[in-house]
């Protein structure tokens, strides 16, 4: 896949053209007093009054057993049949303080939800930051949903990836009467997912909008700060969302990529089972062996770069490193330069940390194999006093040789990075989150949820007790 093409700026939800090639947010080692500015603008409560009163009335007829006046989700015609119900409604449903909580159901019921895969985590993006994704097509019939469980089980899902950046994924294909929530959950959705959710989403895909997605943008819009808004993009075609994730990194189920064709899209997912490198000195999404044939080390020279540059005190007490993304462009262009061979030159901890991420993800063969995945996803039936001898044996004599020192190479890294969590704010726990999916997936499935929480654990186990298991 060409990675070279210029990205084509995208409108955004505020009406703005965003810029893909600008800079991150700020990362927060830039500042030594970091005081975030707040997402909600109290100013943009008195915009679009017309459209706040007409949300007050679908909410109200919904809540009253009254079917919604938008018989099908691709119609234009939704301001015309909604009636003028009065303002004081919407400041009763939507801005109550007593508006009904989230249900706390119990994560062992998450396994109903989660037997329709209508949330996926895709690794990552190409600015380090994970992929979250949701499809509407999965949602299932109203009637053998619980929304408030569903409610729990969108915030345990992003409770564990919000303290980094990430990017939001949504597929509208598949949205109807028969299985679309009420727009009071919307509404009790929106108010769930407070700032800690939103301040480090850094970009929220709706793929193949509708107009009345767009326009339940609209009369959300009085909920929604200006900031937030920005990050909000309409994706028509999977041919432009693939200018800002690779198609291959989301794993498109079939049925969306139909209705893309019958859209007029004209991209379709391939695999690179064909995919030869570039020249002998490539590094990037080739197999370990490749690099280990053509550079005579063990030890990737990327991996080597990007750990030594990270290994500097000034680099190491980065606070959020791992969890920030990078320029876009400028991990581009050091993947291109490491693919020639040539020395890298990082202009902060964050391009360096992104990129080792990058380089594994991007692994033709996950570094600790296909082989172990079937395993390590079993960690959490390991009985705990066996847990450790389970994964010494597991990485010491069933890893590969070369696999097994880049690994403890890593891990040896990461150790010293542990050793300054009090300054980088990065344990074991957060480490795992960042690396556990990047070091390990299935070579048939995608990644799952129900697959990423043990991954994290044996990761994090791996962290606790590297000093044991690599003798460290």
């Amino acid at each position: 896949m060409n990675t070279n093409n210029k990205l084509s700026p995208t409108r955004n939800f505020s009406g703005n053209l965003a810029d893909n090639n600008e800079e991150p947010y700020p990362s927060l080692s830039d500042y030594h007093d970091y005081e975030p500015n707040l997402e909600f603008d109290d100013s943009e409560l008195h915009q679009s009054p017309d459209i706040v009163v007409q949300t007050a009335e679908l909410i109200q007829m919904e809540s009253n057993g009254i079917n919604s006046p938008i018989p099908d989700f691709t119609d234009d015609n939704f301001e015309d049949e909604l009636a003028d119900p009065s303002e004081e409604n919407l400041d009763s449903l939507v801005y109550s303080p007593s508006y009904p909580e989230v249900d706390d159901s119990p994560t062992r019921k998450f396994s109903e939800i989660d037997k329709h895969k209508i949330v996926d985590v895709k690794g990552d993006d190409s600015a380090g930051r994970k992929i979250i994704v949701v499809y509407a097509h999965r949602l299932p019939p109203i009637a053998e949903i619980n929304h408030s469980l569903f409610l729990n089980y969108l915030t345990h899902t992003l409770d564990q990836y919000v303290e980094q950046d990430y990017s939001l994924v949504y597929f509208h294909y598949g949205l109807s009467s028969k299985n679309k929530p009420s727009l009071r959950w919307l509404v009790q959705a929106y108010k769930a997912f407070d700032r800690k959710y939103k301040k480090n989403l850094k970009a929220l895909y709706l793929v193949h909008p509708t107009g009345f997605l767009k326009f339940v943008s609209q009369i959300f819009r009085p909920l929604i700060s200006a900031k937030f808004g920005k990050k909000i993009n309409y994706i028509n075609t999977l041919k432009e969302l693939n200018e800002h994730i690779s198609l291959e990194k989301l794993d498109i189920p079939e049925e969306v990529i139909e209705h893309d064709r019958k859209l007029g899209g004209s991209v379709t997912p391939t695999t690179d089972a064909s995919f030869q490198p570039a020249s002998p000195l490539q590094q990037f999404g080739v197999t370990l062996q490749f690099i280990k044939d053509n550079y005579n080390v063990v030890i990737p020279p990327v991996v080597k770069q990007c750990v030594e540059y990270l290994d500097q005190p000034d680099a190491l007490e980065t606070e959020g490193i791992f969890r920030r993304s990078a320029n876009t462009l400028k991990i581009r262009q050091l993947k291109e330069a490491a693919n020639q061979g040539e020395t890298l030159t990082f202009a902060d901890a964050h391009e360096a940390a992104v990129l080792l991420k990058t380089f594994l993800r991007e692994l033709k063969e996950p570094l600790l194999t296909y082989e172990l995945y079937d395993e390590i996803i079993q960690f959490q039936t390991w009985e705990k006093d066996q847990q450790l001898r389970q994964v010494s044996i597991l990485v010491m004599e069933k890893l590969p040789v070369d696999n097994y020192q880049i690994l403890k190479y890593i891990i040896s890294f990461l150790s010293r990075v542990m050793e300054r969590a009090d300054l980088n704010k990065m344990n074991a726990q957060n480490l795992a989150v960042v690396f556990g999916p990047n070091l390990v997936w299935s070579e048939i499935e995608s990644m799952s949820l129900v697959a990423i929480g043990p991954i994290n654990m044996f990761t994090q186990f791996l962290l606790q007790h590297c000093n044991a298991i690599f003798m460290i």
